[in-house]
């Protein structure tokens, strides 16, 4: 077929914007469709967290992709890419939990991963967090976290650098033959040779509508910011599934994750009393500081049947890119700059376990949160 010329983005979060970005930095003539403003969506209410430590040979190629971007980003305009390292606990006791930690910890190994396992005492040496209640830990070196409202501005930016166009405030629809978008009021149509979904959860709603049903459940999952002096490491606690890395105010933390679907028109964008509790606990526990709650909020994660992205086409010229179980920013360096490729038939691809045609779009299945220890 012919390489697209003129592509549209649907969506103005991390993914959309840096594939919209890559696009234009290729020669295509972009133009971006946002029903809010860019990041005003999931990517607002990331935890920003990026790291490389993953177990199966596809995810650690793309997320050395987006690692090694993120930091090649770093100093550019006002984006910052904080280097800090991962680390990944089973509590003592929790003998399931660290029979995976080890498992996975070989498993990276063979990928080449920069991880250790260490015991409590070895752990407490590195680090100055609370360690007495640890059975095993993995530490990652190759690890750190940026802030997702910086990345967003530094790739509208760089957007706007290479010519590429914004439609903002108004929530559009997607047709597939040919592929084009059409206005809210539905007669206005915006031909292009090529289309790209990249609207988080209301990707399904969107692709739906065209006739393309994707395998996609939206969950909830929730976070927040407290201030409190803390300048240690990003922590997973397997064991009650809590995390927390540094921020600017001292710590972002989340846990909070509803392992359900939710409907992604009507659900609650505040965090809940008993999580914003359980939280702030958490961090005292690990961090053996005073905690005070500055702010915390929800936001919807999208679920696959195999935990692997939607991304790639659905129909002749639309794409989609969706489906991160709570990776999306993550690994955003990495996937825009792959389905840029494949929409313009370059030399390079998204990985075919990634193509959203595997599902017939109605399949039944369970969700399941993105960070465990058998990623």
């Amino acid at each position: 077929m012919d390489v697209p010329e003129r592509v549209a983005v649907v969506g103005a979060g991390a993914v959309g914007l840096t594939t919209a970005y890559d696009l234009a930095a290729r020669g295509a003539a972009v133009t971006v469709f946002e029903r809010g403003t860019p990041g005003s969506g999931m990517t607002g209410r990331a935890a920003g967290i990026c790291y490389d430590a993953y177990a199966e040979d596809v995810d650690v190629a793309v997320a050395d992709r987006a690692m090694r971007r993120f930091r090649e980003l770093d100093g550019d305009r006002e984006f910052e890419f904080h280097e800090v390292p991962y680390v990944f606990l089973a509590r003592e006791g929790d003998d399931a939990g660290a029979t995976a930690l080890s498992e996975a910890v070989d498993r990276m190994r063979v990928h080449d991963r920069s991880v250790e396992l260490v015991d409590a005492d070895e752990l407490g040496e590195q680090f100055s967090i609370r360690t007495d209640d640890v059975g095993l830990a993995g530490v990652s070196d190759s690890a750190g976290w940026a802030d997702p409202k910086a990345y967003v501005d530094l790739f509208v930016e760089k957007c706007e650098a290479e010519g590429v166009e914004f439609r903002v405030g108004e929530a559009v629809s997607v047709r597939t033959d040919p592929p084009g978008v059409v206005g809210a009021d539905g007669e206005r149509v915006f031909d292009y040779d090529a289309v790209v979904v990249a609207a988080g959860v209301h990707s399904r709603a969107i692709l739906a509508a065209a006739g393309h049903p994707i395998a996609l459940k939206p969950y909830r999952a929730q976070a927040l910011v407290a201030e409190c002096d803390y300048d240690g490491p990003t922590v997973y606690d397997a064991t009650d599934g809590s995390y927390l890395r540094p921020h600017p105010a001292g710590v972002l933390a989340g846990d909070g994750v509803e392992a359900v679907e939710v409907d992604f028109d009507d659900w609650d964008p505040a965090a809940d009393d008993w999580f914003v509790a359980e939280s702030t606990a958490a961090v005292r526990h690990r961090t053996e500081t005073d905690p005070t709650v500055e702010r915390a909020w929800a936001g919807l994660c999208g679920a696959t049947p195999d935990r692997n992205p939607l991304v790639g086409p659905v129909a002749p010229g639309v794409y989609v890119a969706t489906g991160w179980h709570g990776h999306g920013f993550m690994w955003a360096p990495a996937i825009g700059e792959l389905l840029a490729a494949d929409v313009l038939d370059a030399d390079e691809s998204v990985p075919d376990s990634f193509d959203p045609r595997r599902f017939d779009g109605d399949e039944e299945f369970e969700v399941v949160e993105g960070m465990t220890l058998d990623e």
